[in-house]
């Protein structure tokens, strides 16, 4: 029996990070935003989709995210209308991801993961953590970023504290250390292997 984990947390708590280090102790990692890049890359599947309602977001055979983020603030529908193309392709791509596995323990990287609603098709779901100010230094830190940015980025997340309530899991992300070993304790913990 395959155990599905959902990782998410806020910009800057590390969930990036730690996605990785399930990856490097053998664990499978279905990326959402890498399944979207690659929808919307030359001969992705959401290309002509989105070029048929959209022709102006397709720039050298690809979907363009600044046309299409200039199209959706002109037109309120437009969000809508590319989630109602991209959202079944996202899950098709996962279905297959998760159909092609048969490992233990399959983890699924989704920033908006109870936003989206996908904890319902989820085992379990872990949340990565860090104080509001270790947060802030970590993404301020980012090039080009702007405390005006941060906080508009935050004003459409769930609160960091309401994600935490929800999860079935929490790691903390302050040290690189810390995190390796509370992600190997998990991993152990839900596939009974020790991975370290």
């Amino acid at each position: 029996m395959t155990y599905l984990l959902g990782l998410t947390g806020s910009i800057g708590m590390g969930k990036s990070t730690t996605a990785q280090m399930f990856r490097d102790a053998g664990v499978p990692v279905w990326d959402a935003d890498a399944s979207v890049h690659a929808l919307y890359a030359a001969g992705g599947a959401a290309v002509a989709p989105i070029g048929a309602v959209f022709p102006d977001a397709i720039v050298d055979g690809a979907v363009s995210r600044p046309a299409l983020r200039t199209i959706m603030q002109s037109d309120p529908t437009a969000l809508d209308r590319v989630e109602r193309i991209v959202h079944p392709l996202v899950a098709a791509d996962r279905a297959a991801f998760i159909a092609a596995k048969t490992d233990p323990l399959l983890v699924f990287d989704i920033p908006l993961l109870f936003e989206g609603g996908a904890q319902a098709w989820l085992d379990g779901t872990l949340v990565v953590t860090v104080p509001p100010d270790i947060q802030a230094d970590r993404v301020l830190a980012r090039p080009g970023m702007t405390h005006a940015q941060f906080d508009m980025i935050l004003s459409r997340q769930m609160p960091d504290a309401e994600k935490r309530a929800r999860a079935d899991f929490v790691i903390e992300t302050r040290t690189l250390d810390e995190t390796r070993q509370a992600v190997q304790n998990l991993i152990q913990d839900l596939t009974g292997a020790d991975h370290a």
